[in-house]
């Protein structure tokens, strides 16, 4: 069902900047990007929306704008709900603190208007929010604390967003003297118990201040790249009761960490000059354990596969599922509970190239499974709508609807597609089975 329209580039974002629904009393609430008109660079000024859905009706509320237009894509609302039911908006966010919007009143059955106050700010600068609950019905929000080279790290709130708490050090700060302008794309999600973090990421050299033109050179591919080339996988485990961050092995680590320490102690995977853009979705394994979906280049800088990354043995191993039409495609990884595996990935002809809408991947959405662990995998369907309504159309960044605790809803997927390559014209859409 499509629910909105005058959508910009990421109207609905990727899997670094999460959770964009919250189902509870009876009602999935939804924030995106919308409402957006052609700004002078032609990308478009979008505002924060919030609408709500009733699934027995099968309809949805009226939009409502929650701040004034922006044209930065990063501005993008995320939502939540406190223990106490109050509805919690973030949006505004990108090297800023964003503002931060908490309901009036526990959201009641029946709820259709929310009145809001302004809640108190969460930390100096925020790029890429993400919050979940976590053990003890607290909140934990991740994030990179500036601009691209910066430190990732967490604050935990245990009074419904009120106050928010950091640990000693940061988690990851991957530049480092003498090796500057390293950066890194990081995506996560809490272990069963909500005591630690599962965190990946890739890692980039972001050349901001050598004049050298070779630093961008890929001897895999025998060609320049940019950094929208994205290596490798690492991985590290942290312990929201202590602060503690480990790796693979259970080793405690010196936080934060840079790029050194980070391919010694914690990459698990060397993909040897093969890229990605967009970093891995995450789900637990049937012995909570993380397992990525990860697209990754092959034979060249346009020709992508995705990978079901997991740990068997004690060893890291990857399994193709199947190709991808970008390196910035944004799918979803989930585990049901006969443990079959659903990966929900973005497909199409060839290489996607093309304009503004373009630009980060797109394509049709096709839902893959695997009842043996993860490797054989069959194409089960395709999700996104192929009518000729919608001929010609790409679709990206599909996510999960998830209640409050961050559990999945079974049956509703939201994504968001596009027709003109250029046009501030995409529309938000909601599977609901």
């Amino acid at each position: 069902m499509a629910f909105a329209g005058g959508g910009k580039f990421k109207m609905l974002y990727d899997a670094r900047q999460r959770p964009q629904s919250v189902y509870m009393q009876g009602r999935l609430f939804i924030v995106y990007n919308g409402d957006a008109a052609p700004s002078k660079s032609g990308k478009g000024s979008a505002h924060p929306m919030l609408i709500s859905y009733d699934p027995q009706s099968r309809t949805f509320s009226r939009p409502e704008r929650l701040g004034p237009s922006r044209s930065d894509h990063h501005y993008s609302p995320i939502i939540w709900a406190d223990k106490e039911k109050h509805l919690h908006v973030l949006h505004g966010c990108h090297k800023t603190p964003g503002k931060h919007l908490i309901s009036e009143r526990p959201v009641q059955k029946g709820s259709l208007r929310i009145t809001w106050h302004e809640g108190p700010r969460i930390a100096p600068k925020l790029s890429y929010p993400t919050v979940f609950r976590i053990s003890d019905d607290r909140e934990l929000i991740y994030y990179r604390t500036d601009g691209h080279t910066s430190s990732w790290t967490y604050r935990i709130s245990d009074d419904n967003g009120k106050t928010w708490h950091g640990p000693d050090h940061d988690v990851t700060d991957l530049d480092s003297k003498g090796r500057l302008d390293w950066s890194s794309y990081q995506t996560k999600l809490p272990s069963k118990d909500g005591r630690y973090l599962h965190v990946v990421y890739t890692d980039y050299d972001d050349n901001k201040t050598s004049p050298d033109p070779q630093r961008f050179f890929n001897p895999r591919y025998h060609t320049r790249a940019s950094n929208e080339w994205k290596y490798n996988l690492s991985y590290v485990k942290v312990n929201l009761e202590n602060g503690e961050v480990s790796n693979t092995g259970g080793r405690v680590l010196k936080t934060p960490i840079d790029i050194g320490y980070s391919k010694t102690h914690c990459e698990i995977w060397d993909t040897e000059w093969r890229g990605a853009g967009v970093p891995p979705a995450v789900a637990l394994d049937e012995n909570d354990n993380p397992a990525f979906l990860h697209v990754l280049s092959e034979d060249s800088l346009s020709d992508h596969q995705y990978y079901y990354v997991r740990r068997v043995d004690n060893e890291w191993q990857q399994t193709p599922i199947t190709h991808s039409s970008h390196n910035w495609n944004s799918c979803y990884l989930s585990r049901d509970t006969n443990n079959t595996l659903h990966a929900f990935v973005v497909v199409g002809e060839g290489y996607l190239e093309g304009g503004y809408m373009d630009r980060h991947g797109g394509g049709r959405i096709e839902e893959w499974v695997s009842d043996d662990k993860g490797n054989h995998w069959t194409k089960r369907r395709e999700v996104s709508p192929n009518s000729q309504q919608y001929a010609g159309w790409r679709f990206n960044n599909v996510q999960p609807v998830v209640r409050p605790d961050g559990s999945t809803v079974d049956g509703m997927l939201l994504y968001y597609g596009w027709k003109n390559e250029d046009a501030p014209e995409a529309t938000a859409f909601l599977l609901h089975e």
